[in-house]
């Protein structure tokens, strides 16, 4: 079927225009002077924390400029492209257009639900855990695969992580993993991840070859800033350090520099061991504990706490997404019915299809509840 170039085009224009309604490039423009300004004042890096604020705010908006500017300038090289090819009845430039405009609305499509992520802490970046749940070692081996898949989703796209606790199960897998994604707007992107996600699959442990059913649930919060103002009094903590392990229960070092944190009001427990020495292993436990505190804090306030991240079962009929690799091959979220018959690529971090359409879900059901 011949592409209607004209059409495409004006469709692309016209999502541009919704883009930049939202992101509204007058307010950014003087965001980023502003934010110069107070970039080369002099004495900006007497207060590191104060200064890095100001130069990561600088990026983004720098960031968030460029890509709707040169989105702009993409689809007017298009429409170049395009008439270029239909004067001069060149078929390789035509193709040349096609491969252009597949690659604009793949982007543009981004883009588009990047401007949807108006949340108080979208901007955040993010701390994800996994905890193996029904299903024995399947379920440990099921928690690492999906620890696995957001450490390379996070890599295609070029996005820095940080391990910050392991604990591995005794046969296989982990019984549960922490670790960060220091990018902006992580939390925005993968907080739609959270839930219980199940797998079904002929089970590599089991001997006489069944099919098993097995769970794990993910759970995201944005990482805490510094002026979050969530104070936890010294006495509402109990602190405990361990040995650090790795598989197997083999030593990675001989001190006890891992810290289990566990805040007494709320029962929340927080373990962290992949630091270095105890200090750095107690700071990250405590803004780790101090996210999760402030995600509930909010979570009262607007009185959804069923739907914290702590309300995740990870057994049957609280899953959000089912990975099935026998009988059939087949990747699909319950909320969105979006869905892939390519689950390896899926494993391998090509989950940004499922993102999107969780973010939109998101954004659809928020409306339909004003």
């Amino acid at each position: 079927m011949a592409v209607d170039f004209t059409q495409e085009i004006k469709d692309l224009r016209a999502t541009m225009d919704s883009v930049r309604g939202v992101t509204d490039l007058d307010v950014l423009a003087k965001q980023i002077v502003e934010l110069e300004r107070q970039a080369s004042e002099p004495n900006l890096w007497d207060d590191q924390d104060k200064a890095q604020q100001v130069t990561s705010a600088l990026s983004r908006a720098n960031a968030e400029r460029d890509r709707v500017l040169s989105m702009d300038s993409r689809i007017n090289d298009l429409e170049t492209l395009v008439e270029m090819a239909t004067e001069e009845s060149d078929q390789d430039t035509m193709d040349e257009a096609l491969r252009d405009l597949a690659k604009i609305k793949k982007d543009l499509g981004e883009l588009e639900v990047r401007t949807l992520l108006s949340g108080e802490y979208d901007e955040r970046e993010a701390v994800v855990t996994i905890r193996a749940g029904a299903g024995g070692v399947d379920a440990a081996d099921f928690a690492e695969m999906l620890m696995r898949m957001y450490l390379r989703w996070a890599e295609r796209h070029g996005y820095p992580t940080k391990v910050m606790d392991t604990s591995y199960a005794e046969e296989a897998g982990l019984k549960s993993a922490t670790f960060e994604v220091n990018v902006p707007y992580a939390f925005g992107h993968l907080n739609v991840e959270g839930g219980t996600h199940r797998l079904v699959r002929i089970s590599p442990f089991d001997n006489q070859g069944r099919r098993q059913t097995s769970f794990a649930a993910v759970e995201v919060i944005p990482l805490i800033e510094s002026d979050d103002s969530i104070e936890i009094p010294e006495n509402e903590l109990k602190i405990d350090v361990f040995r650090s392990s790795g598989p197997g229960g083999q030593s990675v070092n001989t001190t006890d520099s891992a810290v289990r944190m566990t805040h007494l009001p709320t029962g929340i427990v927080v373990s962290m061991q992949n630091e270095k020495s105890q200090i750095q292993n107690r700071a990250a436990a405590l803004r780790v504990l101090q996210s999760r505190l402030l995600l509930q804090r909010k979570a009262e306030e607007a009185a959804v706490k069923k739907e914290m991240a702590g309300d995740v079962k990870a057994s049957w009929g609280d899953q959000m997404r089912s990975y099935v690799l026998n009988p059939y091959q087949m990747v699909k979220d319950l909320r969105t019915d979006f869905e892939t018959g390519n689950p390896a690529a899926v494993f391998d971090g090509d989950i940004d299809g499922f993102i999107e359409a969780g973010i939109r879900w998101q954004i659809a059901q928020k409306k339909a509840a004003v």
